[in-house]
């Protein structure tokens, strides 16, 4: 990928289609026996999709248009599941035209429009977690009580629905092991009583959050999840619930960042670095970069991205604040404690490598915010792929801006 980043004289988000199939590798060996559906919303790239589909990864879709893009690689659509807990009436009639018989469900109200609009399809319930210890906790938008949980199962064996599975996300980015530990207890807990009111499950789908590696705090300190000690809960966690009675259980995982972040990355240069005295007399420096948080570095309200200036390596370095180019003060890092040390002599135009960013770079990106508009991208293929070359994000039909809270 780095060869890429030099190669590159335009701006271009990368991502390294072999970097991505070491990740899924990895994801298997250390989780055996579970089935993945990958987060589209993290990456909705199509090479990237068909380089998992090819893998043997399914999809998490959370819409009709996420739907038709994923059967666009060739997967079976037994391999995609209808994930948003959110769907309209027509979104549901939609999915369940495409061949789409797993649903998510959360309330009664959704798994009732379920019945009605997908005849005999599957329903899995998703419970709802604190989210602490993860940077985007999820906790609110999101699934049910352990109460509800039964009472929207019953409702679906009731209405004609199979009532096939349970669900949990414990935030994004989740840097606890702890977090899957007590999702664990959480779904053991309802499995029995599920298995006192004659409800079979067949899977339990533990959703994503796992974390990537490559992150900075918003102080610009590495953020190092405890992967081995997280891989070794959930496996632990696996096995008892494979010891509850009255089900048959399998196992599925929707990784998004951990699949695709450390193996994207945005050749992106520099505007102008600029030093400004504010109002109580101190100087401070400002980077504004070519892209920011409305093109590609969504996330740096809760995060620092990793930079490299290629054409200034060993430099003096001065303390910034790293922004974008929009004409909006969210487009920055953390002003309080996010300086980042960036080269004195950085100019306007001089290349600059934003790493760990493959997650959320093109979801995120508006239709053209201010005018800047969304990167193109080139998939640096794995082995026995094709030449890379140059893509552009193009919005899907009727497609609107990501929702807050989505991320896996």
């Amino acid at each position: 990928m780095f060869a890429a980043l030099a190669a590159a004289a335009e701006d271009r988000i990368i991502f390294d289609l072999a970097g991505i199939e070491d990740s899924y590798d990895t994801l298997l060996r250390e989780l055996p026996g579970l089935s993945v559906r990958f987060a589209m919303k993290a990456c909705p790239v199509d090479e990237v999709l068909s380089c998992l589909a090819d893998k043997g990864a399914g999809f998490d879709a959370a819409s009709p248009h996420e739907i038709a893009q994923a059967l666009r690689t060739g997967v079976p659509v037994e391999r995609i599941h209808y994930g948003n807990t959110i769907k309209s009436d027509r979104h549901i009639i939609e999915a369940y035209r495409l061949g789409i018989r797993d649903f998510a469900t959360d309330s009664l109200e959704d798994v009732t429009a379920i019945a009605r609009h997908a005849p005999g399809a599957r329903v899995f319930c998703r419970l709802a977690t604190e989210g602490d210890g993860a940077l985007w906790g999820l906790g609110n938008k999101f699934g049910c009580s352990p109460a509800d949980a039964v009472r929207v199962l019953e409702t679906a064996r009731e209405t004609g629905l199979t009532p096939s599975g349970l669900s949990v996300h414990v935030g994004s980015q989740q840097m606890t092991a702890e977090a899957w530990r007590s999702a664990v207890e959480r779904l053991a807990d309802v499995l029995e009583v599920l298995d006192r009111r004659g409800i079979s499950l067949d899977h339990v789908n533990l959703g994503g959050g796992l974390p990537a590696l490559g992150y900075l705090d918003k102080r610009g300190r590495p953020l190092d999840p405890p992967t081995d000690k997280i891989f070794a809960v959930i496996r632990e966690g696996m096995q008892q619930l494979r010891e509850i009675p009255g089900h048959q259980l399998d196992f599925i995982v929707e990784p998004g960042r951990y699949l695709v972040a450390d193996h994207g990355a945005i050749r992106a240069h520099v505007s102008r670095l600029s030093a400004r005295q504010k109002l109580n007399g101190e100087r401070q420096y400002w980077l504004y970069l070519s892209c920011g948080k409305f093109n590609g570095l969504y996330e740096m309200d809760e995060l620092q991205y990793r930079l490299v200036f290629p054409s200034h390596p060993d430099a003096a370095s001065v303390p910034a604040v790293v922004a974008g180019p929009t004409c909006d003060s969210d487009d920055a890092y953390a002003h309080e404690h996010g300086l980042v040390q960036v080269p004195r002599a950085a100019a306007s135009g001089d290349p600059v490598w934003v790493l760990s960013c493959g997650a959320y770079a093109t979801s995120y990106m508006t239709q053209g915010f201010n005018g800047f508009t969304p990167l193109p991208y080139t998939c640096v293929p794995g082995e026995g792929g094709g030449p890379p070359g140059p893509r552009h994000q193009v919005p899907p039909p009727g497609a609107g801006t990501p929702l807050e809270g989505a991320r896996k």
